[in-house]
């Protein structure tokens, strides 16, 4: 039996399946892949920025005797300015990446039409890629030529390596990383809250910012596919020192 051979029957219906069906097998197979990446990254982008501006904030006008009214006050400004400057930032980098890919789709679509048999060729190169033979990947040519919407889909993924974006992508991301800013951020002003004298909100929030980063850090390695323990360590390190730094700014300026 020559090989191409095997492979269609392995597509159809498998011996070491019982003689089962290819959409039978697809449909009793879940793949646990996480796919939701796009939320991950904007939820990591607005809990690390979060978590770690204010809180170097704090730090900082601690470090400078502000009182924690002030700090407080200072402190929330931030994160309501800080939300709307990151969630604006995502918004319009999501609705650039879809004008992109519009762009580009209309630029592929009137190449297809113009130079159908390059754009043809483009197919039997990148299929070839694959190690697929010309006899092998001729009918799939054949089969995308006479599917326009298909070829297009095909060339933008494949070609120039686009996938589509979620139309509701820009505000969702812009969403995302607002709210995702504003609660890691109380987090560090929460002790100044309920603690009057700076000095003792300022050890108070060291120690629960510390072990939100290090929670965080976890979760993100587990979502990230990064070493859980390694992600935290780095995170909560990177907090420490924005914090340490901005403290010991202040208090270079006060010295002074």
């Amino acid at each position: 039996m020559a090989p191409e051979d095997g492979w269609v029957v392995n597509l159809s219906k498998s011996p070491a399946a019982g003689g089962v069906s290819s959409e039978k097998l697809l449909v009793h197979h879940q793949e646990k892949h996480f796919t939701a990446s796009n939320v991950v990254r904007d939820v990591i982008i607005g809990v690390s920025d979060g978590l770690t501006v204010p809180f170097a904030l704090a730090a900082g006008l601690s470090g400078a005797n502000a009182p924690s009214y002030i700090i407080l006050t200072a402190g929330l400004a931030e994160v309501a300015a800080g939300a709307i400057s990151m969630g604006l930032g995502g918004y319009l980098a999501a609705k650039s990446e879809a004008d992109h890919y519009l762009r580009e789709l209309k630029r592929e679509q009137e190449e297809i039409i113009a130079v159908p048999d390059t754009e043809a060729a483009e197919i039997a190169e990148i299929l070839s890629q694959y190690g697929l033979e010309p006899h092998e990947y001729g009918p799939v040519v054949n089969s995308l030529r006479k599917n326009p919407e298909a070829w297009l889909e095909f060339m933008m993924k494949f070609e120039l390596g686009l996938e589509k974006p979620d139309p509701k992508r820009a505000l969702q991301s812009a969403l995302t990383i607002a709210l995702s800013y504003m609660v890691g951020g109380v987090v560090p002003l929460l002790p100044y809250v309920f603690i009057p004298t700076a000095m003792k909100a300022l050890l108070t929030s060291i120690g629960v910012t510390l072990a939100a980063l290090l929670f965080f850090g976890y979760v993100k390695g587990h979502f990230t596919g990064d070493r859980p323990l390694m992600s935290s360590f780095q995170t909560a390190l990177i907090g420490a020192a924005a914090s340490a730094a901005a403290y010991a700014m202040a208090k270079a300026v006060q010295a002074t």
